[in-house]
């Protein structure tokens, strides 16, 4: 089989990782790796684990051993920054007022978040079914598309993640999730090559004279389609990488020409991370559904939404989201107040402010830098990509593998996307000084690398 490279995270099977493990594993954690792996299934990017965790607070977590981690990865979750006291408060008192509703009977905090969300949400997206994970969202987003446009094919990006059940990886594009034991998938998912400015699949130099040509094949798959469900895709893909200016109002313009829905999954990007409420908006376009997930469930519960245009509630004689925890009044409250909790302190606008003065000391520090080709991102959502060679923009995998363990010895864990790059995900709640440190980490271990 040919070695994969993980556009989701780094290997856990790698030399690097075994040589971190004999040099970490102390007298407490080891253990406890040990019985993790006797039981749990072994999986690409997880099991085995890299370490041990046991406390989570604010932006640290902690291992049995006693060391403190700054964690700019948290799968994404911790928004609010871990155990927020008012999240806690809040899930502790709906536990002794409603615990569990069954599906068939509705309850005020699920009906609740729902207005929350068609409030905060632009357009006219306000009809919603509750899951407890963003795959199952976007598979909720699969079969409403189908239900409104009578087709079924759709349109998405290789490299793209949507989840692991067997729908959102047949329209997700990363070879981890849908190859080898993966198949059969659905029929009808069409791919395209993703856009990618720094690296540019369709070999252009930058957004300034490619004719936005990414977006173009979009459309020109459309066209000889003819029948294509939706296009779905992140508004800004979380490995990361920026659309070019335009695209997103190229592609919508091509999915309202063919008659295609345009959905947008915002599980990673959505509810502030990357400076605006949801991603798509710094594109200004408005999707025809939008998921959410990750988050959405203050990084304590579990629950995912998918949320559509009014005039896409069109399967009532179907079950399209018929989850036990559709609208568990615990997920549903720990949502509603994560979403509270945002806006009462201002994260969304922090997000933005803080994100620029990260990318911002990143570009000072490293532009000089040999190994550093390409710094990008939006708010609190970036990276850095590490190459062997900037002329010929070599990826630098061994080498940010190196990075990526000196930075865990120093006290600072993200992950690293498509083998080379840097991704940094601090939660919103993040200080100031902080985030310095954590960048002060990483420039060192870039430079001691290069």
């Amino acid at each position: 089989m040919p070695q994969i490279v993980h556009t989701e995270g780094e290997s856990n099977t790698s030399e690097a990782r075994k040589a971190w493990l004999q040099k970490s594993m102390g007298p407490k954690s080891s253990p406890l790796l040990k019985r993790d792996a006797n039981v749990f299934l072994h999986q690409s990017l997880s099991s085995p684990c890299v370490s041990t965790i046991a406390k989570a607070e604010g932006l640290w977590i902690e291992d049995i051993e006693g060391r403190r981690y700054m964690d700019f990865h948290g799968n994404s979750v911790h928004h609010i920054g871990y155990g927020h006291p008012r999240l806690v408060a809040a899930i502790k008192a709906q536990l002794d007022d409603l615990p569990f509703a069954p599906r068939r009977f509705t309850n005020d905090p699920a009906v609740e978040l729902a207005e929350k969300l068609a409030e905060i949400v632009p357009g006219d997206l306000g009809k919603m079914l509750f899951t407890t994970g963003g795959s199952d969202a976007n598979e909720v987003a699969l079969r409403i598309a189908r239900a409104a446009t009578g087709r079924f094919k759709t349109i998405s990006f290789w490299d793209a993640f949507h989840g692991a059940g067997f729908g959102a990886a047949s329209v997700g594009g990363e070879a981890t999730f849908r190859s080898h034991i993966a198949g059969p998938l659905l029929s009808g998912t069409e791919h395209v090559a993703p856009f990618a400015c720094y690296r540019c699949p369709y070999n252009h130099a930058g957004p300034e004279t490619c004719g936005l040509a990414c977006a173009k094949m979009v459309e020109y798959v459309l066209e000889r389609e003819g029948d294509v469900a939706a296009v779905i895709a992140e508004p800004m893909r979380a490995v990361p990488y920026v659309p070019p200016p335009g695209f997103w109002k190229t592609v919508r313009e091509a999915c309202n020409r063919h008659g295609a829905l345009l959905i947008m999954d915002e599980i990673p990007t959505g509810l502030g991370k990357t400076g605006r409420m949801f991603a798509f908006e710094h594109d200004e376009i408005i999707p025809d559904i939008v998921t959410l997930g990750k988050a959405l469930g203050g990084g304590i519960l579990p629950i995912a939404a998918c949320v559509a245009r009014k005039q896409l509630d069109v399967c009532g004689d179907f079950a399209i989201g018929h989850y036990t925890h559709e609208k568990n009044p615990v997920t549903a409250r720990a949502a509603l107040t994560t979403i509270q909790i945002i806006e009462d302190e201002g994260l969304v606008r922090r997000s933005a402010e803080l994100g620029e003065h990260a990318i911002g000391r990143l570009m000072d520090e490293l532009q000089n830098v040999p190994i550093v080709g390409d710094i990008r991102g939006r708010g609190l959502m970036f990276g850095i990509e590490i190459v062997d060679d900037r002329a010929d923009k070599t990826p630098g995998n061994a080498c940010a593998e190196r990075i990526y363990y000196a930075c865990l010895e120093a006290g600072l864990s993200y992950k690293i996307c498509q083998g080379c790059v840097l991704t940094l995900s601090p939660p919103l709640t993040i200080s100031r000084l902080e985030l310095d440190r954590a960048i002060d980490i990483v420039i060192a271990a870039i430079k001691a690398e290069s």
